[in-house]
């Protein structure tokens, strides 16, 4: 900035000041009787008013230091009313429930929750996120349970949408976009979500056809709201997996308000249940915090932090796997030697300004820097025995490996370290003229990245190296010596340094009017990115995409309430750093974004059924995707080929069916179909790693009706097998087989003893208590064994290469305390 600009800058924000000095501001959500946002209710008071968006959202400026009666008016609702008397700059908040007025005739009105149906979002109470039992349980937990979205480790908290993989999904945190470690290759590795669910004040999901207002990715959005607490609040979470303690309150002025959270993760009790004996000691902690101060009654300052230090520490010991058939068993037997030591550091803060310019005009800046600094080092040995099991039913050795077919090691190595450093600079505006909404934002991101890549593996079988199959020999001897050289199986080395350059932005318009009786509403925007790779020994390569965007929505006026949704555009993904990276560690600048053009159709049916209310969601989409970046993938590690040498489609059908199972609870029913295919340098379609074709969940809430304080929760799973995957170094044209179905059903039953209607009415000890409960959940209650992965391993004499699958968490006993104050 000029130094003859600072003088009018300081200026402008003492006169801006100034002029606000007399006034104070009302704000919140209204209410209708079911707690629905009502969008178009009147505010007002004596000399001014306003109306509520499609939010339900308010805000008024009122003069200060003097008696002023707010008056919030619905057609259909009973009149609010409420008298205030505020300092100069005080902020008031006020969320009013407007109750039916049975003397008018009832109508048809589109609240704030259909307004999120208009653009095809799905919203979860994240009362019911915290209640739900999972293995890794949070958002990430219930998102899993939605049509279309699959996710096979219950340790892991990343997931797919639609055909997508887990680096094509969106993660928004009030509006800041945040990131999640890059070298993590299983799901007991991960830890915690970066979502901290006791500060979660709203969870919103899209699963296609989203907004230009979101960013560059193919498949999902997750948007978050944490909250600003209005009162003094704590809870706590504890369990035999870990603890997790949060705290909110608010300045006597109103002003600065914050929420702090403090989470502590142990996978051990998962871990230790599995097929291999180990010595495992993780480490999983963060804590995050949410500032609010109001600067003034215009203009809001917040920040957004986060530091979590994982550590995960990995001893095997020893490991049996049966497979096969009853009548021809085959075993694994492994024993090892080694460990494994991984440690994923990240830190991330965000500030965030919000400047209401006008009642009309809302502007943003948001600045963010997120470092990683991660390592994974291991040296493993495994001896391995492959042979025939004993089936003899009542034989005391039943069980046991009673013939080796063949005998093995393996040396698996690596010393693999990354430093990610990515700052962002942001600002959005929101410009109501009329009833057209116009919004746009810039972006720029600067991606800074170190990395060395060092692994390698040595397979030996009956005391002879296994070659790589790239490297071509003919064993000729005794008659010919052998000369090729001796080489890993298979090994990765490479250093890089990395740095990326992007420029975002986006620009959309939205209008809610009418054809004849009906509602309709109307959504374009187009977004454009350019970013340009360079480093060390890269040639800079620059490229651009533009990605229109468009969404229609209409409400008929049927006695049936029916809204229809049409949405699409183009969806291009310009590659993040692991995208650019191919199977050798190398740093391939000119790969290209990948590029889908999707298509959704929807239709939301609201009804009541035994007098309570009900939503039938379903979508059909088709995407389209071209200069496709084919991967493997192990677990939740992804590899790219990073070619762009593919083209692909996905297609499928995604219903669910949400309400009121039991009265006064949320619970639902999901299913969804999908296809999704690839066809690699034109050799034809094989299935995409994410090709799960057909999913069912069932999501459960129940009290026992003479005792209500008595309730219990399930979530259930089952999802068609997923492509069993190739080793990286393989063809994947030749591992076209599948993994079993996964099924899963999570069960937890609590004790209320204190709830947030009757707290006040408690007496002693319970009385310092809004919430208390304690219960139990049983993960995997069916004791499914089911698998994400599979170890490959190669029998010598038969030359057969047997595909083992690797078993995910047994079941599984937790204790769980709840209690908030």
């Amino acid at each position: 900035m000029k130094p003859s600009r600072l003088p009018f800058l300081l200026f402008f924000v003492l006169l801006t000041s100034f002029v606000h000095a007399q006034t104070a501001t009302v704000r919140g959500i209204v209410f209708d009787p079911d707690n629905n946002p009502l969008d178009s209710a009147n505010v007002t008071y004596a000399d001014g008013g306003t109306l509520t968006d499609f939010s339900g959202f308010y805000f008024l400026e009122i003069p200060a230091n003097e008696e002023v009666v707010v008056t919030f008016t619905h057609v259909g609702h009973k009149m609010v009313q409420i008298r205030l008397n505020l300092d100069s700059n005080e902020d008031y908040e006020f969320n009013p429930q407007m109750q039916v007025d049975v003397t008018q005739i009832t109508e048809v009105v589109i609240t704030g929750r259909e307004n999120k149906q208009v653009q095809g979002v799905t919203s979860i109470s994240p009362a019911t996120v915290r209640r739900i039992p999972g293995a890794n349980a949070g958002v990430e937990n219930l998102i899993k349970s939605l049509p279309g979205v699959g996710g096979n480790d219950e340790l892991s908290t990343q997931y797919t949408v639609r055909g997508g993989n887990f680096d094509e999904n969106l993660l928004y945190v009030n509006e800041i976009e945040v990131y999640r470690p890059f070298l993590i290759r299983s799901g007991q590795q991960e830890g915690l979500s970066f979502v901290n669910t006791d500060l979660t004040s709203s969870v919103d999901f899209s699963a296609g056809g989203f907004q230009a207002k979101y960013g560059d990715r193919l498949s999902s959005v997750l948007d978050i709201t944490y909250k600003k607490p209005t009162e003094f609040e704590a809870s706590a979470d504890l369990s035999l997996l870990g603890a997790s303690v949060s705290a909110g309150s608010i300045s006597n002025d109103g002003r600065l308000s914050g929420m702090v959270g403090l989470r502590y993760r142990d996978n051990s009790l998962f871990v230790n249940a599995k097929q291999t004996e180990t010595n495992f000691r993780p480490r999983f902690a963060d804590a995050q915090a949410y500032l609010n101060y109001k600067v003034n009654n215009r203009f809001d300052l917040s920040f957004l932090g986060n530091a979590a230090i994982n550590r995960y520490s990995f001893e095997p010991q020893t490991r049996q796997t049966n497979f096969g058939t009853l009548a021809d068993p085959i075993s694994l037997l492994i024993f090892y030697e080694g460990q494994e030591e991984d440690r994923y550091d990240t830190y991330f803060g965000a500030l965030k300004g919000t400047y209401l310019v006008s009642e009309n005009y809302t502007a943003k800046f948001i600045a963010s820097i997120f470092q990683t600094q991660e390592q994974e080092y291991f040296d493993i040995f495994a001896n391995y025995r492959l042979g025939q099991v004993n089936n003899n039913i009542g034989d005391e050795n039943l069980g046991e490996v009673e013939f080796s077919e063949g005998i093995g090691s393996q040396l698996t190595h690596a010393r693999n370290d990354l430093d990610a450093l990515i700052i962002n600079v942001e600002h959005k505006g929101n410009l109501a003229v009329g009833d057209n909404k116009f919004e746009y934002g810039v972006k720029y991101t600067r991606e800074d990245i170190i990395d060395r890549v060092e692994e390698y593996e040595i397979i030996d079988s009956a005391g002879f190296s296994i070659r790589p199959p790239l490297v071509e020999f003919r064993n000729d001897q005794p008659y010919s010596p052998n000369a090729t050289p001796i080489v890993p199986f298979n090994t990765i080395r490479a250093q890089n340094d990395v740095q990326t350059n992007r420029f975002s932005g986006y620009a959309q318009w939205s209008r809610k009017t009418t054809w004849g009786s009906s509602d309709v509403w109307l959504n374009a925007g187009v977004r454009a990115h350019n970013w340009t790779v360079s480093g060390d020994n890269i040639e800079s390569v620059t490229q651009t995409v533009v990605s229109p965007r468009v969404q229609f929505a209409i409400k008929p006026d049927w006695d049936m309430d029916m809204l229809f949704r049409l949405s699409g555009g183009f969806y291009h993904q310009p590659p993040f750093y692991r995208e650019l990276r191919d199977s050798t560690g190398t740093v391939q600048p000119g790969v290209k974004a990948q590029q889908s053009i999707h298509i959704v159709v929807g239709n939301d049916y609201s009804f009541k059924l035994w007098g309570r209310p009900f939503t039938l969601n379903s979508e059909i989409y088709y995407k389209d995707l071209t200069d496709v970046n084919p991967y493997t993938l192990e677990n939740v590690r992804i590899r790219y080929r990073a070619r762009n040498n593919a083209v692909a489609y996905a297609y499928g059908l995604d219903m669910r069916l949400a309400g009121e199972f039991v009265p006064g609870t949320e619970s639902w029913v999901s299913m969804g179909f999908m296809k999704t295919e690839e066809n690699i340098d034109d050799r034809g379609y094989i299935f995409r790693p994410t090709d799960q074709r057909f999913k069912i969940a069932i999501l459960f809430q129940d009290y026992v009706p003479v005792i209500p304080q008595l309730k219990a929760y399930l979530n259930l799973v089952y999802n068609t097998g997923l492509p069993a995957g190739s080793p990286s170094y393989a063809d994947p044209y030749d591992f076209q087989t599948r993994l079993r179905d996964y099924r899963r059903a999570d069960v937890g039953v609590s004790y209320v003893l204190v709830d947030q209607q009757d707290f006040k009415r408690e007496n002693g000890f319970l009385s310092n208590f809004k919430e208390l409960s304690f219960g139990a959940e049983i993960f995997n209650i069916f004791d499914v064994r089911n698998s994400i992965t599979s170890t490959f391993v190669r029998d010598v004499n038969s030359k057969v290469q047997f595909s083992i699958p690797n078993f995910l968490t047994p079941r599984v006993f937790n204790l769980r305390l709840r209690m908030k104050f």
